[in-house]
C-alpha cells in the first residue's frame, strides 16, 4: 500500500494552493505504441461512480494502477484488479508510473477533477473525466487547451450524451418537429443529499480515510461524517450542487438542439445560502 502523506507534505510540494499547485511539472512524451497493444489504464477514484468507470476500463484494457483516499475501497478493488498497484495519492501514482500509463479515468469528488486530469495529461495520458468536467470555466478551458497541446483523446463521463438517443432528439427538434422553441423548462429531484445548513461537527478521521488527500486543493476543514463518501456534493469546496450534478444530463439535449451558445445575459435567483453549502 502507498505511504501515508499529511497535508504539510502536500504544501511543501508547491508554491501555491489550487489547481496550478496540483498540476505543476512536466513529463516526457511516451514512445508510440502499436494499435494492437493492450491499453494500460490507471484509475483515479474507484468507489461510487468510480467503481463502474474502472470496471469499464477493466473490460477494455489492463488496469495497472489505481488511486483512492479510502483504504477500504482500495482493498476491495485490489481483489478484482489484481495487477493494479494501489496508491492513496494520485500524484505519486503518476510520478511513479506515468510513463507506463496510456489513459486514466478520473472519478473523484468534483474539486479533484481538473487537477487530476491536468496532471495525467501532463504525463501524456488520455483522459476520461466524470461529470461535471470542472468546477469553473477557467478549469474547463485549461483542460481543453492542454488536450489540444498534447494531442490527447479526452471525454467527459456523461452517459446520456454517449448514447444515440440525445442526438436523435436534438436532430428531431432542429428539423422543426415541434415548431419554433421559445422557452425551455428543466428540473431535477436534486439535491438528494443535505445542503444549505451548517457544517457537521468535527469528528476523528476513520483510520481507512486519508482526509488530507481528500481535501487536496480545497481549504482545510476538520473531518466530519457529512463529507465522505457521498454528501460532499452539497459543499462549495468539494462539489457543484444540483446544477453540477444534473444539468449536464437534463440541459444537454436542449443545449444541443437549440445551439444555446454565447448567452447575451444570465440571471440567477436563489433561496439564499451561507457561502459554504449550496442552497436548500
Amino acid at each position: 500500500m502507498a505511504q501515508r502523506n499529511d497535508r504539510r507534505d502536500f504544501l511543501k510540494t508547491s508554491a501555491a494552493i489550487g489547481a496550478g499547485y496540483w498540476v505543476a511539472g512536466s513529463a516526457q512524451a511516451k514512445e508510440s505504441k502499436s494499435a494492437n497493444e493492450q491499453i494500460q489504464f490507471a484509475c483515479i477514484g474507484v468507489g461510487g461512480k468510480g467503481s463502474s468507470d474502472s470496471n469499464d476500463a477493466f473490460r477494455r484494457g489492463k488496469i495497472i494502477a489505481m488511486a483512492d483516499i479510502d483504504e477500504n475501497t482500495l482493498n476491495a478493488k485490489a481483489k478484482v484488479y489484481k495487477d493494479a498497484k494501489p496508491f492513496f495519492d494520485y500524484r505519486e501514482m503518476l510520478d511513479e508510473l506515468g510513463d507506463k500509463i496510456d489513459a486514466v479515468t478520473v472519478s473523484t469528488p468534483d474539486h479533484h477533477h481538473a487537477p487530476a486530469a491536468a496532471l495525467a495529461m501532463k504525463h501524456n495520458c488520455h483522459a476520461f473525466v466524470q461529470k461535471p468536467l470542472t468546477r469553473s470555466i477557467y478549469e474547463a478551458r485549461f483542460l481543453g487547451d492542454l488536450a489540444r497541446e498534447k494531442g490527447l483523446a479526452t471525454m467527459m463521463g456523461n452517459q446520456g450524451t454517449a448514447n444515440s438517443g440525445l442526438r436523435k432528439a436534438a436532430a428531431t427538434i432542429q428539423a422543426g418537429a415541434i415548431g419554433n422553441v421559445t422557452e425551455v423548462h428543466v428540473w431535477t429531484n436534486r439535491p438528494v443529499w443535505p445542503q444549505g445548513g451548517d457544517r457537521p461537527e468535527p469528528q476523528d478521521v476513520p483510520a481507512h480515510v486519508k482526509w488530507e488527500l481528500f481535501l487536496g486543493p480545497a481549504p482545510y476543514r476538520p473531518y466530519a461524517a457529512g463529507y465522505h463518501p457521498f454528501k460532499w456534493r452539497g459543499w462549495w469546496d468539494f462539489g457543484t450542487g444540483a446544477l453540477g450534478d444534473m444539468a449536464c444530463h437534463t440541459f444537454n439535449m436542449p443545449f444541443a438542439a437549440l445551439d444555446l451558445r454565447d448567452p447575451t445575459s444570465v440571471v440567477a435567483t436563489t433561496s439564499g445560502h451561507n457561502g459554504d453549502s449550496y442552497p436548500k
